[in-house]
């Protein structure tokens, strides 16, 4: 498979290293200095493209990416409200997308966990619930994108429970979540039910970045040839 790069800081080195230990080719590679390569020969010539880059410019990407005929694998977070607009774009223009907040495979295990203990602690209003999650001091959005996406399928699941805040929850109706930057940390997320007698965690950590660009490749590949709009769910389904 032909792979182009949107993006080439540390996650889309990490990218390239994986794709071609899987025995795909890199045939372009578009950070912020080269943007007139998008419509270069070698980018069209791309069967889908993995977009680790800015929220600002993510929309951007994703758009001179379809123009060329590119289908997009994008992982860059802080930018929802545009990619909605994205989706509802895809039945009329017959280009493919395929975004998730977090490509490990491990997190996507840990959210259907996180979904399903959700299911059991509705029932027990004497837990409070909260969120934390670290992330190396690099990265521009807070909470993560991954921790608004547990944030979410707990306010789905926990009827207690109506909206997330950044910090210390104020009513008894908020779900708290930290976002904590510090050193190198490829990411920590926490959920913690507490109450008078006991607390109930779960956590996933990351030991490193490669798991993120592994799961990107993947998506990449369960792309190719696709329209429409995916998720890790669909990846997951599939195998």
């Amino acid at each position: 498979m032909k792979i182009a790069l949107i993006g080439y800081g540390k996650m889309g080195h990490i990218i390239e290293e994986v794709a071609l230990s899987r025995g795909h080719e890199i045939v372009a590679v578009i950070d912020k200095d080269n943007q007139q390569d998008f419509t270069s020969d070698a980018f069209k010539t791309a069967d889908v493209a993995i977009e680790f880059s800015a929220p600002a410019a993510a929309c951007s990407n994703v758009r001179k990416a379809w123009e060329a005929g590119v289908p997009v694998v994008s992982g860059t977070t802080g930018w929802e409200k545009e990619l909605e607009k994205l989706k509802s774009e895809l039945p009329s223009n017959g280009k493919g997308l395929f975004w998730a907040s977090n490509y490990s495979i491990g997190v996507n295990l840990f959210m259907k966990v996180n979904r399903y203990l959700a299911q059991l602690m509705n029932d027990y209003a004497n837990y409070d619930v909260s969120m934390t999650e670290v992330h190396h001091i690099h990265k521009l959005d807070a909470p993560s994108g991954t921790a608004i996406t547990l944030a979410n399928d707990l306010l789905k699941a926990i009827d207690r429970k109506k909206e997330w805040v950044l910090g210390e929850a104020v009513k008894a109706d908020e779900l708290s979540i930290k976002a904590v930057r510090e050193g190198e940390v490829p990411g920590i997320h926490t959920i913690c039910y507490d109450s008078e007698v006991d607390t109930i965690t779960i956590t996933h950590s990351a030991k490193n970045r490669r798991g993120f660009a592994v799961g990107a490749v993947m998506a990449a590949e369960f792309l190719c040839g696709k329209t429409g709009f995916y998720g890790m769910d669909d990846l997951l389904e599939h195998k």
